[in-house]
Parts: C-alpha cells; sequence; structure tokens
C-alpha cells in the first residue's frame, strides 16, 4: 500500500496521487486552489465529540486511536473510498494538526494497512486450504 500522510500546509508533489483532506473542519488560511485536493473526505473524520474529547493531548493519545478505530469500523463506505483510491496508486491523507505523529490521519493510515495485511492473511489462508485445481474436468481425468 502506497499511503503517504502530509500537512495540508506543505506544498503539493507529483508523487502525492491521489490528495484527500481527512479533516472534519477546511483548514484555517488555505485556499481550496492551494490545497489542490482531489477529494475533501468530511465523514471519514474523526466525530466532533471525539475530536473535542481529544483535543490533541499527548496523554489521550492512546485511547483516541481505540476510539477512532471503532469509528472507523461504523464507516464502511467512507473506508471502502480510500481503499479504491490505493488500489489506484499512491494516497495522501491530508491533515491540518501540527502534531504530524499524533493525528486522525495516522490512525486512518494504520487502520488501511491493518485490513489490509487481514485481507491479504485471509486471501493466502483461503489458497492454502482450497483443493487443487485441475485443467480437466473430473469426470474426463483418468
Amino acid at each position: 500500500m502506497n499511503i503517504h500522510l502530509k500537512r495540508i500546509y506543505d506544498p503539493p508533489s507529483p508523487a502525492d496521487g491521489h490528495r484527500v483532506l481527512v479533516d472534519r473542519l477546511w483548514p484555517r488560511g488555505i485556499t481550496r486552489a492551494r490545497a489542490a485536493i482531489d477529494l475533501w473526505l468530511q465523514e471519514i473524520a474523526p466525530s466532533a465529540e471525539l475530536r473535542q474529547w481529544f483535543a490533541h493531548d499527548p496523554a489521550r493519545w492512546g485511547d483516541f486511536q481505540a476510539k477512532y478505530r471503532r469509528e472507523l469500523e461504523e464507516r464502511p463506505e467512507a473506508v471502502a473510498t480510500l481503499r479504491d483510491l490505493v488500489r489506484r496508486g499512491p494516497l495522501t491523507l491530508l491533515f491540518a494538526a501540527r502534531d504530524e505523529e499524533r493525528n486522525n490521519a495516522v490512525v486512518i493510515k494504520r487502520f488501511l494497512e491493518d485490513l489490509h495485511r487481514r485481507h491479504e492473511t485471509e486471501f493466502s489462508r483461503t489458497l492454502r486450504h482450497s483443493p487443487p485445481r485441475h485443467s480437466r474436468p473430473s469426470h474426463l481425468r483418468g
């Protein structure tokens, strides 16, 4: 998976691929033209209650991650939108937070990577337990 994280205030780059803003509120002091986003996916952002509770307090980071992951599980359409975009090429999740290590985009990226790993594991497990496939139908095999 080719997922990048970037502050919305940083200049866009051709390597960004699809640029998706994952905040509920539009970032202060930036125009839509300067943001150069492909999609503003507000519905993937944390609920207002969770965002206000977290208030970017590093002491609440662990609990925020767990609570936000539960919210992401309840938003399959928004998650599917991001999974579809990352299948097409690089995806850059854009956020406005000053803290680049503790924000909703970090949680989204890890959530998507975990989903991807889980699906790969399930797929390989299915292949291991599938009966062998033959090129000829069973009634023609001798």
